[in-house]
């Protein structure tokens, strides 16, 4: 492994991770320190034995109507608690001026009315439902589940690249993860103080109760999918298990008189909160797409007259909208009265006539994306394309422009990646997941690393081919890497006749918490861990 490390080259101005120049950054010194101990040979076995048991478990995602085994990287991403504190800030920061700007943007509408953001930027986005305006949610959470895409700059620093609030995913990867490369990585794992991240199921169930109707103390919740054909199927199964509700399809519901029923072996039973994972236009046929099967009529009517709640929220979708985006470091100081933790990546809104000036004339050095975008689809990056491409890209502009932002290209940090054999740079993001129970935003220490597994790839989406890394929030400051020190050679003195052999000194037992340990124990870590944290967490 020492070879493989000295063949390291960095890429080009990218931030990278574990490297400065030829100087080790501080939390990768005990990663490389017990990666050095093993052969080139004993970690590709280990990659192939890695790969086989998520093609075994069916941890697949869906690519172009065909399943397949997610990449997962055996090196992991490490990242120092100081570093995850302002990550960890900044999300919840960001959460809750999301929940304030919807819970405004389907009532009262103050932050139109005090020039925050104009109304067409609302009424005009394809997320923005009017049907769900007045559903007010038991406990005021709209957002019980969200993902904030993070990326870090050139210098170093996170920022936010977007928001996903209206169905995020890929959280089931980050659990899997965790597993499979404590698995391939026993040693190194041992050798690390990582936060847990096996407690989010019962964070999401927790907070998914505390949503129930007014009036329920024993709710029943379900997961909604629609169906083994999704992509993402395996994680709401996951899901579902893990929390120990049932995993239902919109077939397996109706509505009764204003409450939504679920079918079972012993008949019709009440059904509280529904963790959705259904998209908004297929969720109810009677108010959005009339040939929905997905779904379960008259759903929105029952969410309105306060019988069930809908997680997340139905018309979330208007705040994942990137013009949207645009206004976040506003709405964060309007609803917060704060400066935002984490700064937004520079952005141009095209329907700004000065702005779209300027970005059609840089056409070939910037990143275009269609607002309403998701999965790396419909993105161009302007160095990368070809004439053509960017002539068709301007027509577009100028008939849509407010269907399009524009932003610089950010070569994305990159972390040592083990792809075919040999060790190299990628660009990787952060999705960090988070959890709202109304009293606190939660975020998952860790949260998902997507990594472009394509040599200089900038988009990291599995549909483009990405992958993912097991990421290490350090549950302390770097810990040095061990010395090894030669033992000292102790030479016995002989003990008078007359005198009795001193007595052993008492032994500290050493104890460790793996992170398979019992629920008591586990849960016992993280609520000292909270506690450890408290001063420094925000609420």
């Amino acid at each position: 492994m020492s070879s493989m490390f000295e063949g390291y080259v960095s890429s080009g101005p990218a931030y990278d991770e574990m490297f400065d120049n030829d100087a080790l950054r501080p939390p990768y010194l005990r990663l490389r320190s017990s990666l050095e101990t093993m052969t080139t040979p004993d970690l590709i076995g280990r990659v192939e034995a890695l790969q086989a048991s998520y093609l075994d478990q069916g941890v697949t995602f869906d690519i172009g109507g065909e399943e397949r085994a997610f990449p997962l990287d055996i090196l992991p991403r490490v990242i120092e608690m100081d570093t995850w504190t302002t990550i960890e800030s900044g999300v919840q920061q960001r959460v809750n001026a999301l929940e304030a700007f919807l819970a405004d943007v389907y009532d009262a509408g103050a932050v139109f009315d005090d020039g925050v953001i104009p109304r067409e930027v609302i009424a005009t986005s394809s997320h923005f439902h009017r049907e769900a305006a007045n559903v007010r949610p038991a406990n005021g959470v709209r957002v019980h589940v969200s993902g904030i895409d993070l990326i870090r700059d050139n210098a170093g620093e996170f920022r936010v690249l977007e928001d996903n609030v209206r169905v995020p995913s890929g959280v089931s990867y980050v659990m899997t993860n965790r597993r499979a490369i404590s698995a391939a990585l026993p040693e190194t794992i041992a050798e690390h103080r990582i936060r847990p991240v096996a407690g989010y199921p019962q964070r999401l169930l927790a907070a998914l109760r505390a949503a129930a109707p007014a009036g329920v103390t024993d709710p029943t919740v379900v997961v909604l999918t629609p169906g083994v054909y999704n992509g993402a199927y395996f994680e709401h199964a996951l899901l579902a298990r893990t929390m120990g509700v049932e995993l239902v399809e919109g077939r397996d519901l109706e509505c009764r008189r204003g409450r939504v029923m679920m079918r079972t072996t012993k008949g019709l039973e009440p059904v509280h909160v529904i963790y959705r994972r259904v998209d908004d236009e297929f969720l109810d046929p009677v108010h959005f797409r009339a040939d929905s099967m997905l779904g379960c009529p008259g759903m929105i009517d029952t969410a309105r007259a306060g019988n069930v709640t809908l997680a997340n929220a139905v018309g979330n979708g208007v705040a994942d909208d990137k013009l949207v985006y645009t206004y976040l470091p506003d709405i964060i100081r309007y609803y917060l009265n704060e400066e935002p933790v984490l700064k937004n990546v520079d952005t141009w809104r095209l329907g700004d006539a000065d702005a779209r000036e300027e970005v059609l004339d840089r056409l070939d050095e910037l990143v275009l994306k269609p607002v309403d975008g998701s999965g790396g689809k419909g993105i161009v990056i302007g160095p990368r394309a070809t004439k053509p491409e960017l002539d068709e890209l301007r027509v577009k502009v100028l008939e849509d422009p407010r269907s399009w932002i524009a932003q610089p290209v950010v070569q994305l940090s990159t972390v040592p990646t083990f792809v075919d054999g040999e060790l190299g740079p990628r660009h990787v993001d952060l999705r960090p997941f988070a959890v709202n129970d109304g009293n606190r935003v939660w975020v998952l220490p860790g949260g998902l690393t997507r990594v472009a597994l394509a040599k200089g790839e900038l988009i990291v989406n599995s549909s483009r081919g990405g992958g993912s890394k097991d990421t290490w929030v350090l549950a302390g400051p770097p810990v040095p890497a061990p010395v090894t020190v030669p033992a000292p050679v102790l030479v016995a003195e002989p003990v008078p006749a007359d005198e009795p052999p001193p007595s052993p000194p008492p032994s500290s037992p050493v104890r460790s918490v793996p992170e398979s340990a019992g629920p008591a124990i586990s849960e016992m870590s993280q609520q000292q861990e909270q506690q450890q944290q408290a001063a420094v967490i925000p609420c």
